[in-house]
């Protein structure tokens, strides 16, 4: 029997500028935030089970060049990472973060580099998920508010079905965080990382 469509994970932001306590980005985490190590964990417990699965994994990378000359500055976002000189194309803060970096000789996961808010915004993710075979994605990442909505919005959008581990994202402003995922659930399944595993799983037993 051909092999049905199946669930593919992205991975969102997982540098050293936004997850390291000496990263420059603090709008997911701030930096004594006591919830750095629990978030780290749950990403790796993520990544870690999708390799397992045999799913398919994007990790999503922000990075601009030394003179912002590919940023576009239209909002306070853009502007404030300029400002703080974060994830330079070839800098630390641009670099995934130790332990939750991609497997680069799999044929299963590919880095993808955006400037935007979406992951999909400028970049062939779209394309990537639909040659595969891809119809449901597991979106987390950091921050909640910033580029996991923009990415889940984008994804429901353009057809995809999407499941948000919730406890591999984080916003530095806890209510915003939560305020988040009260949007998202509008449009996406939001769970935590075992039940986005599962969903994702249940779906290829279901379809194959």
């Amino acid at each position: 029997m051909t092999a049905a469509p199946c669930a593919a994970v992205l991975a969102l932001h997982y540098q050293n500028d936004v997850l390291h306590a000496d990263g420059r980005i603090r709008v997911g985490l701030a930096q004594d935030s006591t919830e750095r190590d629990r978030v780290i964990a749950r990403a790796g417990l993520l990544l870690a089970g999708a390799r397992a699965q045999g799913l398919p994994i994007v990790h999503v990378r922000v990075a601009f060049r030394p003179d912002y000359a590919d940023l576009v500055a239209n909002c306070a976002i853009f502007k404030a990472v300029a400002a703080s000189g974060a994830v330079v194309e070839g800098a630390w803060g641009s670099h995934f973060f130790d332990g939750l970096e991609p497997h680069v000789h799999s044929p299963r996961e590919v880095v993808v580099t955006h400037t935007r808010i979406s992951a999909f915004q400028g970049t062939p993710i779209q394309e990537l998920l639909r040659g595969w075979g891809i119809d449901r994605v597991v979106v987390a990442g950091v921050a909640t508010h910033s580029v996991v909505e923009g990415t889940v919005r984008h994804a429901s959008d353009i057809g995809f079905r999407v499941m948000v581990a919730a406890d591999a994202c984080a916003s530095a402003v806890p209510s915003m965080h939560d305020a988040s995922l009260a949007n998202m659930r509008l449009i996406a399944e939001v769970g935590d990382v075992p039940s986005s595993l599962a969903w994702a799983a249940q779906h290829d037993r279901e379809t194959a």
